[in-house]
Formats: structure tokens, sequence, C-alpha cells
């Protein structure tokens, strides 16, 4: 699919939510296999640009065997090490696992985890050529120490002031340049200084110009930040944070008004088990349940969420359909351990797995 065919899918789109309807609610959306099949084939080879903060996710695994005698904490004695791409890397790898194309932009150190992630980045086929050096910034590194699948503690590298002298110009031209080539735009803020407002609006207005969808997983920091953005998606805290309420708003009169306030077409609330809520244009305000599973590890599960609704919506479903969709793989993503990208037969899995539960349901109902 040409950049020029995704803009004019998208176009399309738009002008059908253009209906001012009273606002409505609804519950329980459903979505055929069919339809799921289609937008997940035309998914492929689909081109999307990721731009945030890129961490390196390094795992070391192994047994406990004893307390230590210096204090009262449990020794580890470690069996594996390994290392994965995360936060806004980890979105790149995620759009990959959909058999889409992508191209990163952002900050990575002048040091291992720097070299480690662009290889790992590379080896994946994600394309680096958008990604900055910066030798006065650590790489974002995560280290999980893990105990028979038990997490039992994180230590965090990372530089957090945001980008100082030419690096947010730089990095806002690189991901303008990157969006001559996208499809779909992402937009993945871990409150670690790279997406600072020059590099948001910069990219949300070449996004716009050309007609291709933006999708913002924001924090805290910069959260009234995204004004024109097509997808907002903050989870249940954030929103709530940001709006200082003590939960988030779910009623649809109080969302619609969440939406105008932040200036996007739509914004897409994740609940976490409970599902998502999507309010738009349309002035309805659709509930989408959770799908349920039994939960490894929430590792993830926004990320998987963010890349695959850009990723349908550069394949040409709608705003309802992407968010559905983005349902089934984060169903999946919880359930493995550790960050691990869900793939379109593991959604195909997860839909067929909800469909046989809901029947099953029906029939001891009617029972």
């Amino acid at each position: 699919m040409t950049p020029g065919g995704t803009a004019r899918i998208f176009a399309r789109r738009a002008r059908g939510h253009r209906a001012t309807n009273p606002i409505g609610r609804h519950t329980g959306v459903l979505i055929e296999r069919h339809r799921i099949e289609e937008i997940l084939h035309n998914a492929r080879g689909v081109r999307v640009a990721v731009v945030g903060d890129c961490m390196l996710d390094v795992y070391l695994s192994g047994h406990v065997h004893r307390i230590s005698p210096e204090a009262p904490v449990p020794v580890v004695q470690v069996t594996e090490e390994r290392a994965a791409p995360g936060g806004a890397a980890n979105v790149a790898m995620a759009v990959r696992a959909l058999s889409a194309e992508c191209e990163l932009a952002g900050i990575i150190g002048s040091d291992a985890a720097g070299a480690t992630l662009a290889e790992q980045l590379q080896n994946a086929g994600v394309g680096t050529r958008h990604l900055l050096t910066a030798a006065d910034r650590l790489t974002t590194t995560k280290t999980r120490v893990m105990a028979r699948h038990h997490h039992v503690v994180r230590f965090d590298r990372e530089s957090e002031a945001d980008l100082a002298g030419g690096l947010a110009p730089e990095l806002s031209a690189r991901t303008v340049q990157a969006l001559d080539w996208a499809e779909a735009l992402v937009l993945e803020d871990y409150n670690k200084g790279v997406l600072v407002s020059e590099v948001i609006e910069a990219s949300v207005r070449a996004a716009r110009a050309r007609g291709i969808p933006s999708v913002a997983d924001p924090k805290f920091r910069n959260f009234f930040g995204y004004r024109g953005a097509h997808v907002f998606k903050p989870n249940a805290i954030e929103l709530a944070g940001a709006f200082g309420l003590p939960a988030a708003p779910r009623d649809p009169e109080r969302l619609w008004d969440a939406r105008e306030r932040l200036g996007c077409t739509y914004l897409l609330l994740t609940l976490g088990e409970e599902g998502m809520i999507l309010a738009g244009p349309d002035r309805e305000v659709h509930d989408i349940p959770g799908v349920p599973r039994d939960v490894f590890d929430v590792s993830g599960a926004g990320d998987t969420v963010t890349a695959t609704v850009a990723v349908c919506l550069a394949a040409g479903a709608t705003e309802l359909e992407a968010a559905i969709v983005a349902n089934y793989a984060a169903s999946m993503e919880v359930g493995k351990a550790g960050i691990v990208p869900v793939t379109p037969e593991e959604i195909l899995e997860a839909y067929d797995t909800e469909r046989l539960r809901r029947e099953s349901l029906l029939l001891q109902e009617r029972g």
C-alpha cells in the first residue's frame, strides 16, 4: 500500500465520522473473525514511524536458596541474562511482529547498552537510521532480577533531563523525514526527556499535514501537549492524575469533555483487565470489554496496544476496529513472561478462545 493510498483511506474514515449524534454508549462490541483476518493481512508491509524514549530491558533470572547474611534480602543465583528493546523500541518490535515495517527515531547513549539496543533492533528489521547518539546521555536501561518468575527487584540507569542543545531540533527533523516514508506515527512517551514540546508538536503537525494517523501514548510531564493527535491513549491512572481526579472518568459526558480538553480526535482509555473505552468525534463512547486471561506479566501490554492500533489504522481499519484488535493483542501479551511481541496468529487465537468462552456462557444461560 502506498503512502498516498493510506492517506486516502484515512481521509475517508475521517469524513465518515463528522456526524454529530447525541452522546451514546455501546457495550460489548464484537467484530467478525474474517474482518480481523483482513486487517492483519492488509497490515503486512505497512510503514509505521515510532518516536520516543528508547530503552534496553535487561533480565537476570535465577534461583533463591538462602537469605543474605549481610541484610534480610534474598540471594539470587543468576543462571540466565538476556536483554530486549524496551519503551519506544519495544513498540517498534511490536510493529515488526505484526509483519509491518518500522522506522524508529529517538536517542541512545554512546555506551554498551546503546550499542546492544541498536544491534537488536537492526537484527529484527527495525530501521535505526533516525536514531541519534548522544555522548552526554545514558541509554535508559531497566534491569529486572527474577527468581522462579517472581520479580525480586529492578534497578534503572537513565537520563531524565529534557533534550538539550541541538538534539530536539535534530530529532524533530529526523522524525519529519521518517514521516515522508510512513503511513502511521506513534509517539511513545516514558518521561525520559526525549518527547519535549518541540518534538511532539513537529511530529503531530507533520503527520496531520501528510494525512496519516498519529497515536500518542503519553506520560504526565507533557500530558496536555499532544493537541492534534489522532488517537490519544492514556491509562486510567494517567488520565485521573492529569485531571486531578480520584478515578478516571467513564461516563460519556466527562469522557467527551476530556477529549475536548486534550485536543485529540479519539480518546482511547485503557483499563487493564477491564478492557478499554473509545470516545470519538461522533459523540459516542464505546466500551470494549476485557478478554479474561490468566495474567502472568503486565509488562509491555500498553506498548502492544499502541503498536497494534497504529498498524491497524495504517492497514485501513476504523478506530473502533483497531481498538478491538489491540484489545485481543493485549490479552495475549499479559499471558507471557517478560516482554514478548504478539503475532497475528496469536491475536486470532485470542479471538477464537474468547468466542468459544462467550458461546459456552450463552449455552449455560439458555440451559
